[in-house]
């Protein structure tokens, strides 16, 4: 399964190697015949092997061969690329899982914004093209991705567990060497998640690529979450600040809107302080892009776990509640910044991007970071080289750099890592030990270079004390 082996399949990765953005791997059946999982977007300092990074998305990888795209789920790093996929000359189908197939047109949308053009008619016939292409495809369901004749793929998608419709995917390869089935991991979600089932192994595989973004570290209690994040509230609006909340558009932000309505819904008749009742603490979602997504959220119920689903019964809004606030348009997201940096109103907001590379979070960054009144709280991944990881980093006291300006950090900074949508090197580890038929090959991909070795390490232990081998690589 080395890049180097003429013997095939043979397994080619163009992201998501140095870092944890920008997946897109490679099933070669053979020199003409091959799927590719994921195409998305880098960001930070990660760059590709073909030298493709956040500046320059052009595909530095021939894509005459690829006769399918197979998308995991549809957060940015692992789709962002798929306009510059289009315009690289891929003509194949998109296969994904049911919702993905209702969320991706959303995300693709965004992308071609920012990247080719904001007129409607481009854009309109660019998403018709998408819809084309697209493949829905029922969870635990085999479907023949790939027929070259002499050999095929069939692919399988699972439950992972990380996002709405996200998916790790098995790959049956028929060749002329006989049959190998691969496991392409995606982003494996944590336990106890709030909306959705965590992801349960496959039976068995003969390679497994396997993602490692906190394949160094465990996260803390995730069933005390919703407690911690209580209390990190209540003390950060003491001071009658805002609470600036960095999250993705779609996962982590309907996480946290489902977590903050069931705070708000237990305290209705308590207070966070003696000046300010939790009933009428405002939760703004200040994100157009997570707007869209929670709306399809509530569409995609079927889809949710059944703790969620019984509160819908009980007339609860668990996306929906009557203290959330959304700001859509762009003159109102200015007000509402200049609103909360003059006024002495407690709020929390939630804004886009998730590792505060761009996006509304940034002016509100801008306007609140010097005031120690306010707090940042982070609840998810901060890439190396994003102004999120060098604020995490720095602290209270210390400097970020956001749109070329330095910008002093005097407001309060927290983490939650227990609200991390990625399973942790536990979770990685027991995905991997409950394979029943384990893989002969693991290929670590999708984390630092300190991640993907501390996962390798944590593997090779565990195959030790159970006197089995198997060979774990790391891609370079």
């Amino acid at each position: 399964m080395h890049q180097s082996s003429t013997r095939w399949p043979v397994i080619r990765h163009h992201g998501a190697v140095d870092g944890v953005t920008g997946s897109a791997h490679e099933l070669c059946l053979d020199h003409q015949h091959s799927l590719l999982v994921d195409c998305g977007l880098f960001q930070g300092r990660d760059q590709g092997p073909g030298g493709a990074n956040a500046d320059d998305l052009t595909i530095d990888f021939p894509v005459a061969q690829i006769k399918a795209l197979v998308i995991t789920h549809v957060h940015i790093d692992h789709v962002g690329r798929i306009p510059w996929l289009l315009a690289a000359g891929f003509k194949g189908p998109i296969l994904c899982s049911q919702p993905s197939a209702k969320l991706l047109p959303i995300v693709l949308e965004d992308a071609f914004k920012l990247g080719f053009s904001r007129r409607p008619d481009d854009i309109d016939r660019y998403l018709r093209v998408i819809k084309r292409r697209l493949v829905p495809l029922p969870y635990d369901q085999w479907h023949t991705a790939l027929d070259a004749g002499h050999g095929q793929i069939r692919i399988r998608l699972r439950r992972a567990g990380h996002i709405l419709g996200s998916a790790y995917v098995e790959c049956d390869v028929k060749g002329p060497p006989g049959r190998h089935r691969v496991v392409f991991s995606g982003d494996l979600g944590a336990p106890h998640a709030p909306m959705l089932p965590a992801p349960k192994p496959p039976h068995g595989c003969d390679t497994l690529v396997i993602e490692s973004t906190y394949g160094d570290r465990n996260h803390e209690d995730r069933k005390e979450r919703q407690q911690r994040l209580q209390r990190v509230l209540a003390r950060a609006l003491q001071d009658r600040g805002t609470v600036l909340i960095p999250a993705f558009s779609i996962g982590r932000t309907q996480e946290l809107l489902y977590e903050l309505e069931d705070i708000l819904h237990r305290n209705q008749k308590s207070r966070v302080h003696n000046a300010l009742p939790w009933k009428e603490l405002p939760v703004i979602l200040d994100s157009p892009l997570a707007s869209r997504f929670t709306r399809a959220y509530r569409e995609l119920r079927p889809y949710w776990e059944q703790e969620a689903l019984k509160r819908i019964t009980k007339g609860r809004k668990p996306l929906g509640f009557k203290q959330l606030l959304t700001v859509d348009d762009h003159d109102a997201h200015l007000r509402m910044v200049r609103h909360l940096v003059d006024s002495a109103r407690p709020a929390v907001v939630i804004s886009g991007s998730g590792m505060c590379t761009g996006g509304r979070i940034v002016n509100y960054l801008k306007a609140m970071l010097h005031d120690p009144r306010h707090n940042v709280l982070f609840v998810g991944y901060q890439g190396k080289g994003t102004p999120g990881r060098q604020i995490q980093r720095e602290g209270q006291g210390g400097t970020v750099t956001l749109d070329g300006e330095t910008h002093a950090i005097q407001a309060g900074v927290d983490n939650l890592g227990g609200y991390s949508a990625h399973a942790d090197q536990r979770g990685l580890v027991r995905f991997v030990r409950s394979i029943r038929k384990r893989p002969r090959i693991i290929r670590i991909v999708h984390g630092s270079t300190h991640a993907k070795r501390q996962l390798r390490n944590a593997l090779t232990q565990q195959y030790r004390r159970r006197d089995l081998t198997s060979e774990i690589e790391i891609p370079i």
